[in-house]
C-alpha cells in the first residue's frame, strides 16, 4: 500500500468549492497515465481512453468519481475583537466540534487557530445550562489576534478546516478526512492498476460532494457515461455502543459492496457483478446497505434517462469526525476489486430487455 499518497491526500485541505490544494496531488499522481483537464466547476478529468478497442462501434465509457472535498468551514464574521464566526459546509455534529486546532487560510496562507464553544467554564455553569444541547451558531475560532489585526489577515469567505494529521495504528489509519481522500486513493490505484481494458474510463475527481453531489452531477452529464462507479467511505459503526443490526460494515472485512443508501439503489446487475468478481479474484469484500447518507453515484443515476450506477465503499469508523478511521486491507481489497472491475467492465450487460 502506498501509505505515503494516502497521508498527503489526507493532510491535505479543501472544503467544498476550495478543492485546490487536493487537485493539484491528484493531477501529479495520473500525469502519464491519463489525459487530463479540468472544467469550469473545478472537476478534475482524467481519460485513459480504452487499450483494446472494440471490433464495431464505440467503447463503452466508464465514468469513476471520488470527491475531492471535504468537510468544513468558511469564515462569514470577524467581529472587533478578532474573533470568527464560521459557515458549516457539510454535516458536522457538534458534538464532534469542541475545543479542536483549526487552520484558517488566508490570501497569505494558513493561520492556527482555535475553535471554541461560547459558554462558562465547567466550574461555572448551571446543571440546567450543563444540560443544554450544543448548537453550532455558538462556535467561533480564536486566532489569538486583536480586532484590526484579524481583520487585515482574514477575508470573508476564508475556508476553515481541521488541524489534524495522519496516524497509523497497526493496520488502522486515521486522519481528517478519509471522507473522501481514501476514495481518491483507490481510484488513483486502481487506474495506474488495470491492464489492457476495453472501456473508456473517465476517472473523475468532483467538487463540492458534501453539499449535494453538485460536482459529480456536472461531470456526469458532461461525460454522458455508459456506466457510473463512485467511490466513497461507509459507515464501520464496529465498536462498543451499536447493536450488530446497526454496525453497517466491519473493518477489517473487506471492500464494501453497496446495495443501497439515501441516494440510489445500487443498479442490480453491476452489484452482482462485482460480487461475483470478488469471488473470481478472492478478493475480501462484505456487504452494505446505509440507511442515510449518500454518493456521487446518486449523482449521476438519473442523468440522461438513466445511468446504471453503482458505489464501492471503504469500511470506515468515526466519520464527519477528525478522527475518520480505515484499515489498510479494506483499501487494498477496493483497489484490487476496482482494478478487476475495469478490466472486465466491457462484458457487462446492465439493461432489462
Amino acid at each position: 500500500m502506498n501509505v505515503d499518497l494516502l497521508k498527503r491526500l489526507t493532510e491535505a485541505h479543501g472544503v467544498p468549492g476550495q478543492e485546490d490544494e487536493v487537485r493539484a496531488i491528484v493531477t501529479r499522481e495520473l500525469e502519464g497515465t491519463c489525459d487530463l483537464s479540468v472544467d469550469s466547476m473545478g472537476n478534475l478529468h482524467c481519460v485513459r481512453e480504452a487499450a483494446v478497442k472494440p471490433r464495431r462501434g464505440n467503447a463503452k465509457k466508464l465514468m469513476i468519481a471520488a470527491h475531492m472535498d471535504e468537510i468544513g468551514f468558511v469564515v462569514k464574521h470577524i467581529d472587533d475583537k478578532g474573533f470568527l464566526r464560521i459557515q458549516t459546509l457539510g454535516g458536522w455534529d457538534p458534538r464532534q466540534m469542541f475545543s479542536q486546532r483549526v487552520f484558517v487560510h488566508t490570501k497569505a496562507g494558513p493561520v492556527n487557530g482555535l475553535l471554541t464553544y461560547q459558554t462558562k467554564p465547567k466550574h461555572m455553569l448551571s446543571p440546567e445550562e450543563a444540560s443544554k444541547p450544543p448548537q453550532i451558531d455558538n462556535f467561533f475560532v480564536d486566532l489569538g489576534l486583536d480586532g484590526r489585526a484579524a481583520k487585515r489577515k482574514v477575508r470573508l469567505g476564508d475556508m476553515v478546516t481541521m488541524n489534524r494529521t495522519f496516524q497509523q495504528m497497526g493496520k488502522l489509519m486515521t486522519c481528517k478526512c478519509m471522507d473522501d481522500r481514501a476514495g481518491l486513493y483507490v481510484m488513483i490505484e486502481a487506474v495506474k492498476a488495470a491492464r489492457r481494458h476495453q472501456v473508456d474510463v473517465h476517472a473523475i475527481a468532483t467538487v463540492q460532494e458534501e453539499v449535494g453531489l453538485r460536482g459529480a452531477t456536472a461531470s456526469g452529464w458532461s461525460v454522458q457515461p455508459d456506466i457510473a462507479v463512485a467511490l466513497d467511505v461507509t459507515l464501520a459503526n464496529d465498536f462498543p455502543g451499536i447493536s450488530d443490526q446497526d454496525q453497517v460494515t466491519r473493518l477489517g472485512e473487506g471492500a464494501a459492496i453497496k446495495l443501497m443508501d439515501s441516494s440510489l439503489i445500487c443498479h442490480p446487475k453491476l452489484v452482482e457483478h462485482f460480487r461475483s468478481l470478488a469471488q473470481k479474484h478472492k478478493i475480501k469484500h462484505q456487504i452494505e446497505i446505509l440507511p442515510r447518507g449518500g454518493t456521487d453515484a446518486g449523482g449521476v443515476q438519473r442523468l440522461h434517462g438513466g445511468i446504471p450506477s453503482f458505489t464501492l465503499s471503504i469500511p470506515t469508523r468515526y466519520i464527519h469526525t477528525v478522527n475518520e478511521t480505515v484499515h489498510s486491507g479494506d483499501v487494498d481489497a477496493c483497489v484490487k476489486l476496482l482494478a478487476r472491475y475495469i478490466e472486465d467492465a466491457h462484458g457487462g450487460r446492465y439493461g432489462y430487455g
